[in-house]
């Protein structure tokens, strides 16, 4: 089939063909998806396997159901990878040899592929007393600063950077301590950041209570329980973590309560897990199962979506069976259990499609039917599978009292008494950041279409870049029914325009029908008042989710990508690019110790009658300069392509000193070269002693300062949902 777009085409190409060198591979995505469907029929008995591989196959077509990126890059390859996206990690002892021990464990899961979560409350405060050694503990977050390291250096699976959870409980004696640890915008990057929430904690903050810090049953400390959640919310107001997992309500709602407690989460939230847990994910497409978009009898096909469900969940088992583990504990705890993660992806835009706007009552009515009618006939495929395969080895008939099996319908209930389950629990959203731009560029996860049409910003071989419309799959079927017509703005709504109230009610709206958890991210604006911002976790709470978490664009972590304030359906966003020209200003720096003098530039551009630096070259003949120059020219620029005060640059370049020795320029003395750039820097931005090589005024797209860098391809279109950074300019994701 020919893709939707391009970054569909490319995404498919660079993440998930398999193409190996002089050997047969996917010629295209149709081929990808007979590989995948063949490796998962192998799990079936020899003479159902054709029939089972081309009802596989046929759920994969037209992008109807998305095995996670786990699966659709591994499986049938042959390669030393787990089809598993996410594990929790044994619990951690408080022991140094064991605690190293724990981290060679993680870096295996890092290097095959899977996401980690792991819970650091087993590990003594800092200042403790370490018996023997005469020494105190340096406390879980400097253990947490190895993981971090240690990560750094994991490609995983060679194709993406690991992706990891760290959690601690809120009576940990450190927890005011992690709960500030993103504040440092250079510290634990490659971790998510979730507080533990018993719901003792809850009644204490209800009461106004003072609140006991403890580790192995010794008090030590205490603090208001006000004080300490005013601290968590203040942290996430200002550097969007950490989140909050209600630990205590994960437990009780638990499947598999009577022979598991649950540890910890995976990467992105929606995998609550215990020690060695495991879980494949795979997400149905409903964007793909409505009857008639943009027309008046616009529905959910039911008999579809059961009937996919149905096969997804055939599929997903047999991923248990035919996957690879890490280690030889996920392996168990994933075979004795056989738990699955079934999701969706698209649902904002087949709300679209049915002519409702995210966030309102009816949206909440339908999601409910929805996701119904797929936690229903989940259950009953496992269980039909149980009388076809067998049940899960630890299967227990009192799981039917457990609160999610407590909720079916009578004739669901009746068929699991008769025949078991074959999977402890079955159902969970997971964030589709990748696999839902291959499936067209469809809403990702429950989430709300972040932007309806944007400019990508493709690097061309010569290093130049051209650009390419993206739309939202949504759209882009409006504008094929409807030509240039100007949709709905009363259903064509977005993360932009919604309130967090309707994130909320939308994710507890879900989440009354999933097993596990959801990914889901609640973005508020920048303006937004802490006063207004600081209930979202207690609506959470009180709403029924399991955990939340919030991204407000700030001056740690830097804004998602800029678009016009309100911005109707049919507009998109308005990026930043750089114009074809720009007035700026070069200067000349004599350094003493350079045989050739450096040239310094200095282009901006003007916002709301306001000029600003948006780049810097800095060039010199002398090649002994050309790293660091080069490496100087694309910080600062990107520095100032995300706005704001810059006059630290200038600042910070001007205190570096030279160990050999400084120079006398006109008349000061300077103590490095680099402290002479930042003279410069400040002279420019002062509008002093400027001798300018101008260019012609240029007219400039207005834009909103703050924009986050993009790690891969430098652009400044980085966006965050569903706990990930995903670049909308080149397809870069990063989870964690």
């Amino acid at each position: 089939m020919a893709f939707d777009n391009p970054l569909a085409s490319e995404i498919w190409s660079t993440k998930y063909r398999f193409n190996p060198a002089g050997a047969a591979g996917d010629e295209t995505v149709e081929g990808t998806w007979s590989r995948v469907a063949a490796a998962l029929a192998e799990a079936e008995d020899p003479a159902l396997r054709p029939a089972v591989r081309e009802r596989f196959e046929d759920a994969l077509r037209d992008h109807r159901f998305l095995p996670a990126g786990r699966i659709l890059a591994g499986a049938g390859t042959a390669r030393a990878v787990t089809l598993f996206n996410c594990f929790v990690m044994g619990r951690i002892p408080d022991d140094l040899s064991e605690i190293f021990a724990h981290v060679r464990e993680a870096a295996i899961t890092l290097q095959q592929g899977g996401g980690v979560g792991m819970d650091f409350s087993s590990i003594r405060p800092a200042g403790a007393p370490v018996r023997g050694v005469d020494a105190d503990a340096s406390g879980p977050l400097s253990f947490m600063d190895v993981w971090d390291a240690m990560c750094r250096t994991i490609l995983s699976a060679g194709q993406r950077r690991g992706a990891m959870m760290g959690c601690l409980r809120i009576d940990h004696p450190d927890i005011e301590v992690f709960i500030d640890a993103k504040r440092d915008g250079g510290r634990l990057r490659n971790f998510n950041l979730s507080v533990l929430v018993p719901d003792s904690f809850m009644t204490a903050l209800a009461a106004d209570a003072d609140w006991p810090l403890v580790f192995e049953g010794q008090v030590m400390g205490s603090v208001r329980a006000s004080a300490l959640w005013n601290r968590l919310m203040r942290a996430t107001y200002d550097a969007a973590e950490p989140g909050v997992i209600f630990i205590d309500r994960v437990n009780a709602q638990n499947n598999l309560g009577y022979c598991e407690t649950i540890l910890a989460s995976n990467p992105c939230g929606e995998q609550m897990l215990p020690a060695y847990g495991a879980c494949l994910l795979g997400s149905i497409n409903l964007a793909r199962l409505v009857a008639t978009p943009f027309q008046d009898g616009a529905h959910m096909d039911v008999a579809a979506l059961s009937a996919l469900t149905r096969t997804a969940v055939r599929m997903l088992d047999n991923v248990i069976d035919v996957s690879r583990f890490p280690l030889e504990a996920q392996a168990l705890e994933a075979k004795a259990k056989r738990r699955i993660g079934l999701g969706v992806t698209g649902l904002a835009d087949a709300l679209v499609f049915c002519g409702v706007a995210y966030g309102g009552d009816r949206a909440v009515e339908l999601t409910g039917e929805w996701l119904a009618t797929i936690k229903r006939e989940a259950y009953r495929a496992s269980a039909e599978l149980a009388a076809e395969k067998g049940v899960f080895p630890l299967y227990d008939p009192a799981i039917l009292e457990r609160p999610n099996l407590a909720s079916l319908d009578p004739e669901t209930r009746e068929l699991i008494a008769k025949n078991g389950l074959r999977n402890g629990c079955l159902t969970s959203i997971a964030p589709t950041g990748t696999t839902s731009l291959l499936a067209g560029n469809v809403s990702s996860g429950v989430e709300p279409v972040f932007a309806y049409a944007y400019v990508r910003k493709v690097r061309q071989p010569d290093g130049s870049h051209r650009e390419e419309p993206v739309e939202d799959y949504a759209l882009a079927v409006w504008k094929r029914l409807h030509g240039d017509a100007a949709p709905p703005e009363a259903t064509f709504v977005s993360a932009q325009t919604l309130t967090p109230q309707d994130h909320v009610r939308m994710q507890a709206a879900a989440q009354a029908h999933v097993d596990s958890s959801i990914s889901k991210t609640v973005n508020c604006p920048a303006d937004i008042g802490f006063g207004e911002f600081s209930d979202i976790y207690l609506l959470g709470w009180r709403s029924g989710c399991k955990g939340m978490t919030t991204y407000r664009p700030n001056a740690i972590t830097g804004s998602i990508l800029s678009v016009e304030a309100q911005p109707g359906p049919s507009e998109g966003p308005v990026l930043t690019p750089r114009p074809e020209a720009l007035d700026g200003a070069t200067y000349k720096l004599v350094w003493p110790e350079s045989a050739h003098a450096v040239y310094v530039t200095l282009n901006d551009v003007e916002e709301g009658g306001v000029r600003r630096p948006f780049e810097i070259f800095i060039n010199s003949k002398n090649m002994d300069h050309y790293a660091w120059t080069l490496g100087l020219t694309r910080m600062i620029s990107a520095v100032f392509r995300r706005g704001g005060d810059v006059g630290f640059v200038a600042e910070e370049l001007k205190a570096v000193f030279d160990p050999r020795g400084g120079a006398w320029l006109g008349g000061r003395y300077v103590p490095s070269l680099l402290a002479a750039i930042g003279g410069v820097i400040e002279r420019h931005l002062g509008g002093r002693d400027a001798s300018p090589v101008r260019a012609a005024e240029p007219e400039v797209a207005a834009g909103r300062p703050g924009l986050a860098c993009c790690p891969r391809c430098g652009g400044f279109e980085l966006i965050r949902k569903e706990g990930c950074d995903s670049c909308l300019s080149c397809g870069y994701s990063k989870c964690g």
